[in-house]
């Protein structure tokens, strides 16, 4: 069997298909059951957070591990496989044990360094212990990762290249300012009350905040946050519970609100954000200036000028139009434009015309009189336009109508009122519709958001000493599951050792019946002894040639050169592994 690991994270997949693969408790829990009932896999256990889903398992073939495993991550995430392949990565055997240790020290996190990770990885180890889906060889893994990422912390300073999530999301919304003094003062809306909610609301507390207001499905759970908020000796920040059917009054009167809810659904619409905000921002943006064009004259009129109303001079007026107002001319030239939405130079100046008005045009403009031709200064003159106007005919009559090519009109941005309500968005799937970052008066950081800004964080000189750390454990670890694999066969070799010991003293004792229990005693002892001396030598050194690169065979050569029987190994082997995995449990309770 092998180390198998298939998953997506933020660094595989947008943040839009890891919030649609974004797996349920329930989920979880079936796609444990299935995959260990599946053929190729004989262990299972799911590592899923906020921006990674990942299925660890034990199989006995490569292709067909990664064929399933691959398929039962598209049907429990309800994202099909076609899509949701090209996002995958596969890890296997060493290269997997590296990456799941990598991702204990929190080298493959959104915030490098971040240790809220290793709190995830021991709840999906737990879970899959209560589900009967992790054996030796996971239990191992698991417990070994939070050996390996508790040791980068303590022996680097990994914890200064990185911070929680909730941490780096809040610098992202104090928008360059400590936390701390944007943090001051302001009400706090925390809406859940698992880990990174309770991280979120301590955090908040120790930030300064006046007050913080706990809602969750559960209110029992929101109370014993609020409770613990309100005892801590660090803080003296009031904290109180609520039902979450009052989050929209809540909402009013919040300043910061962190969400962080295993919900599969929005839990804050924009609808629900922008009715809170209602009378604390002024939800008009500043008006554009506006624009006043003079309209086209004619097949080859200029663009007029283009300002706003009040850059001109006081008592300047702009060129009255001549459009639709040209006697002869054929075409109301004003609905013309109005129909087209624009105006600008040459040929574009006729877009949106059908063939037969453009031809009425041009002949109109083919037989004007001289005085038309004589425009003022700064004017086009029509004849120079012919040549144009003939080859957009052509076209027109080709194509049916002139294809519009739109320039792109000036666009003052909006100014945006300040800030009066913060959102954090933590939950994957997001908790909180994406329109809310167009409110005026919101500011939303989201994973997404998140994952840009990350991006671009620096790294600390420690990380290289972590990798090095990461490096000499995946060495470690593999050696010490090799040489694992042998001592179930070693076990069985001395059982039968020992048995052979048993039956050539009892054959003696029906031999010499006469013999006391004292020599009794000493030519047993003596016969376990001459076992035991013959045996030592070839079974440490198996042991040690078996945790060398290569070193499986040696298991095998064993049982063939003393005839071992293969149930009796399996045996033993499901007794260590039961053995493993309550001790395993029993340090997961301490």
């Amino acid at each position: 069997m092998s180390l198998l690991v298939v998953g997506l994270s933020h660094r595989s997949a947008p943040v839009s298909v890891l919030e649609r693969a974004a797996l349920s408790a329930d989920a979880q829990s079936k796609l444990l059951q299935d995959t260990v009932a599946a053929e190729p896999a004989a262990e299972a256990a799911v590592l899923a957070t906020c921006n990674r889903i990942e299925l660890y398992a034990d199989v006995d073939k490569f292709h067909a591990g990664v064929a399933e495993l691959s398929t039962l991550l598209a049907q429990h995430s309800g994202v099909g496989l076609d899509e949701l392949t090209p996002h995958l990565y596969v890890h296997y055997e060493d290269r997997a044990v590296h990456h799941l240790f990598s991702v204990a020290c929190g080298l493959d996190s959104m915030v490098v360094g971040e240790g809220q990770i290793l709190g995830q990885i021991k709840d999906s180890l737990a879970v899959s212990q209560e589900q009967h889906t992790a054996g030796r060889l996971l239990n191992d893994l698991f417990q070994q990762s939070l050996r390996v990422g508790k040791r980068a912390h303590s022996e680097t300073g990994i914890d200064r290249a990185g911070q929680s999530l909730v941490t780096f999301g809040l610098e992202q919304l104090a928008d360059g300012r400590p936390v701390e003094t944007w943090a001051s003062g302001k009400r706090a809306l925390v809406i859940g009350a698992g880990s990174m909610s309770s991280l979120a609301a301590a955090t908040l507390a120790r930030a300064g905040v006046s007050e913080v207001v706990i809602a969750n499905r559960t209110l029992e759970r929101a109370r014993r946050l609020a409770q613990i908020l309100t005892e801590d000796d660090g803080t003296d920040v009031p904290a109180r519970a609520v039902p979450m059917d009052t989050v929209p009054d809540e909402l009013t009167r919040a300043d910061v609100v962190v969400s962080c809810t295993g919900a599969t659904g929005l839990v804050l619409t924009a609808q629900a954000v922008a009715k809170a905000l209602e009378g604390r921002v002024d939800g008009s943006s500043a008006p554009l200036a506006p624009v006043i064009r003079a309209p086209l004259a004619g097949a080859g009129s200029v663009r007029a000028a283009e300002a706003p109303a009040d850059s001109a001079g006081a008592g300047d007026e702009l060129p009255p139009t001549s459009l639709g107002a040209e006697d002869g001319c054929p075409l109301d030239l004003s609905a013309v434009q109005g129909t087209a939405g624009f105006s600008v130079l040459g040929e574009a100046a006729v877009a949106g015309m059908g063939a037969a008005e453009l031809e009425q045009h041009a002949a109109w403009v083919d037989k004007g009189d001289k005085e038309r031709s004589g425009r003022p200064a700064g004017g086009v003159d029509p004849e120079a336009e012919a040549e144009l106007i003939t080859a957009l005919a052509a076209t027109a009559a080709t194509a049916g109508r002139i294809p519009e090519r739109r320039r792109p009109e000036p666009v003052v941005p909006a100014p945006r009122p300040a800030p009066v309500l913060s959102i954090l968005d933590l939950a994957m799937p997001r908790d909180v519709d994406a329109a809310v970052h167009r409110l005026p008066g919101m500011r939303l950081v989201d994973i997404e958001s998140l994952a840009e800004a990350s991006a671009d964080a620096p790294m600390a000189a420690d990380v290289d000493q972590v990798r090095r750390i990461v490096s000499d454990e995946v060495t470690a670890f593999d050696a010490a599951q090799r040489a694992a694999h042998i001592t179930p066969t070693v076990v069985a070799l001395r059982t039968m050792a020992a048995d052979v010991v048993a039956n050539e003293i009892a054959r003696l004792e029906g031999r010499l019946p006469e013999l006391d229990d004292k020599h009794r005693a000493e030519i047993t002892q003596t016969v376990r002894r001459v076992v035991d001396k013959l045996l030592h030598a070839p079974t440490v050194r198996v042991k040690q040639l078996a945790a060398e690169p290569g070193g499986a065979g040696y298991a095998d050569a064993l049982r063939t050169l003393f005839d071992l029987d293969p149930e009796t190994v399996a045996s033993v082997s499901r007794a260590a592994d039961t053995e493993n995995t309550e001790n395993a449990k029993n340090r997961g309770r301490a």
